[in-house]
């Protein structure tokens, strides 16, 4: 019998059916999703509108907290960078308090000697010869650039 159901229907009333049975099924589904989009389009656009005004009102103030984190950890690197200078300083006080160190120093720096002492200046040879030809303002003692500079302004004059 289903022989002769199928000899029945010609290729092109099948075809047809076919079709009709396809365009059925599609247009059933196209309107599933177009009643599921619907459904859906009013709760998303609300979901993105307060997702969005969320994200605008958080902006500023999380940009301000990560600004003063910023700041915060700056600062506390100056804080302690403070404190070790601090203690360097302390520790260099506690020294010249120290009479022996004071008087090194003087030594050293000021090139004091004490009474009854001589003192010697000894010049490296290598370094005098070069410092005649170089003959640099940072070479020479202060006063001998002011008094250069008195002989180069008078000789300008005349």
């Amino acid at each position: 019998m289903a022989v002769k159901d199928r000899d029945r229907f010609s290729t092109a009333t099948r075809i047809r059916l076919l079709g009709e049975q396809t365009a059925a099924r599609v247009y059933r589904s196209q309107t599933k999703r177009q009643a599921r989009r619907s459904r859906l389009t009013g709760r998303a656009a609300l979901l993105v509108l307060v997702l969005c005004s969320l994200v605008v009102a958080l902006a500023y103030p999380i940009r301000q907290y990560v600004s003063q984190r910023a700041d915060i950890a700056d600062l506390q690197r100056q804080k302690e960078q403070a404190r070790q200078r601090v203690e360097q300083l302390r520790d260099l006080k506690a020294r010249w308090q120290d009479d022996s160190y004071a008087e090194q120093q003087i030594r050293l720096r000021l090139h004091y000697v004490m009474p009854g002492e001589t003192g010697y200046v000894v010049i490296d040879p290598d370094a005098a010869r070069k410092a005649r030809l170089d003959h640099t303002a940072a070479d020479r003692p202060w006063y001998a650039n002011v008094w250069d500079g008195v002989d180069k302004s008078d000789a300008s004059d005349q």
